[in-house]
């Protein structure tokens, strides 16, 4: 697929307007923390990518359920299409609500004495919301990052979280929608359907691996996708809203 063939969203797709919604949420919100986030605004649904500023978000968790399983540590890596920001990245191991298991820190690495002393995440909302104030967030596959940060400020204020998302996962299964359609046969013959997880889309556009499961570094992973997908598929000029939600 070339840049003449953009990826379209399904028939039917609609996102909500964020400014709209935005500008009612800072006048709703009751924590400072959010109505400041809320008051940063958020950017016009027909701003080309290349102009829109962006942040790459990963989230690591005790589990895949928002509602039984906490977060662990969160990465945090603002950047736009012609640069990634490191030196402004941020990275955090915090307190999760729920206990570690241990098929979890297989999986992340993050150990009790990790822990020890590490902050709630309630007191890094302030912070963290700062980061994503004005920008749009990068995550590959929105339900975890969007998933796990609103039931967490549920649970300390009593509110919602909104905020958009690119997701990057999202973009690899419109790009392939219709080629996982494998019949009988075609697995007989050992054809498997594409796998659209990080890593492996990474490698389609020749990407290094990088080491799996860490926030920070998921989140760089997840920035560079984004460039790469739209290096590939789309226009410098997309407006954002053909890849938001």
């Amino acid at each position: 697929m070339n840049k003449n063939q953009n990826p379209s969203r399904p028939l039917g797709y609609e996102t909500p307007n964020w400014q709209t919604l935005f500008a009612s949420l800072a006048q709703t919100a009751r924590d400072e923390r959010l109505q400041r986030f809320y008051q940063a605004g958020a950017v016009a649904p027909q701003t080309p990518i290349e102009e829109v500023p962006l942040v790459a978000l990963d989230l690591e968790t005790t589990g895949l359920n928002p509602q039984r399983d906490a977060i662990v540590s969160i990465g945090l890596m603002p950047f736009n299409l012609r640069r990634i920001r490191c030196a402004d990245a941020h990275y955090h191991v915090v307190k999760p609500l729920s206990e570690l298991n241990s098929e979890s820190v297989a999986f992340h690495r993050i150990t009790h004495s990790d822990l020890d002393d590490a902050p709630r995440l309630d007191s890094l909302l302030g912070e963290i919301l700062q980061v994503m104030a004005g920008r749009v967030a990068v995550v590959h596959y929105r339900n975890i990052e969007r998933g796990f940060l609103d039931e967490t400020v549920r649970h300390y204020l009593n509110e919602n979280l909104h905020f958009p998302v690119i997701d990057t996962m999202e973009l690899e299964a419109r790009l392939h929608r219709g080629t996982n359609d494998i019949s009988w046969l075609d697995r007989l013959r050992g054809k498997k359907a594409v796998s659209i997880r990080l890593a492996e889309s990474r490698l389609r556009y020749g990407l290094p691996l990088y080491q799996a499961h860490h926030a920070l570094t998921d989140a760089l992973a997840s920035a560079e996708l984004l460039q790469a997908q739209i290096a590939s598929h789309f226009d410098h000029g997309t407006p954002v809203s053909e890849l938001w939600d």
